[in-house]
């Protein structure tokens, strides 16, 4: 998918449905959104672009990780991931992420991502944002790499009443109050879908507890 500024391309892996995400600068510099499973699978998506520069895990929950020690030592590539969730990772983080920091797909800086913090279904989740630019199929659109915070439906598991209230407070708060209703939401399993069409359930969820 051409995003105008850089090149978005997705695979889903493991019977789980880990969607595994590449975004490419014009540069031909890659980044990786969860290096999830299937080593191989993941390195012939690489085989296209230039050299893999960062690997993003969205949290540090297993089946979102299992294939990182297998790129790092492939690629070189250095590893990013929420400060909170550092230490649940396989391999050492190089880059701890916090609510509000940047991230370049490129070394010069023309693919740049938002990093948003997600408390709830881990304490160090993250959300990746990244605005279309000059070209794209829809010049200005923003796409939100989420991890298991937010999908079609709802937003992912907790494991106590305030982990969920902590969960669906950062999503309306950072996401749902911040970004239009066209925004792409890229969850860490299954299908995309738009802050449009989840909007109206907001308080569904938060009425039923999950």
């Amino acid at each position: 998918m051409d995003l105008g500024t850089a090149r978005l391309d997705h695979i889903a892996v493991s019977p789980m449905d880990n969607d595994v995400y590449l975004l490419t600068a014009p540069s031909g510099e890659q980044l990786l959104i969860d290096a999830a499973d299937d080593a191989d699978a993941i390195l012939a998506l690489l085989a296209g672009g230039g050299p893999l520069r960062t690997v993003v895990t969205t949290h540090g929950h297993w089946d979102h990780h299992r294939a990182l020690p297998a790129i790092v030592a492939a690629t070189g590539a250095r590893t990013a991931a929420g400060a909170a969730d550092a230490a649940d990772l396989p391999v050492p983080v190089d880059v701890p992420l916090e609510h509000g920091d940047s991230l370049a797909v490129d070394a010069a800086g023309e693919v740049v991502l938002d990093v948003i913090a997600l408390h709830g279904h881990t304490p160090g989740s993250v959300a990746l944002a990244l605005t279309e630019g000059e070209g794209g199929e829809s010049p200005g659109r923003v796409h939100l790499f989420t991890g298991d915070s937010l999908f079609p439906g709802g937003v992912g598991r907790t494991t106590s009443p305030e982990a969920f209230t902590s969960l669906l407070d950062d999503v309306e708060e950072r996401l749902f109050a911040v970004y239009p209703d066209d925004t792409v939401v890229w969850p860490g399993h299954g299908e995309p879908t738009t802050l449009g069409a989840e909007r109206p359930q907001l308080a569904q969820w938060r009425a039923r507890g999950w």
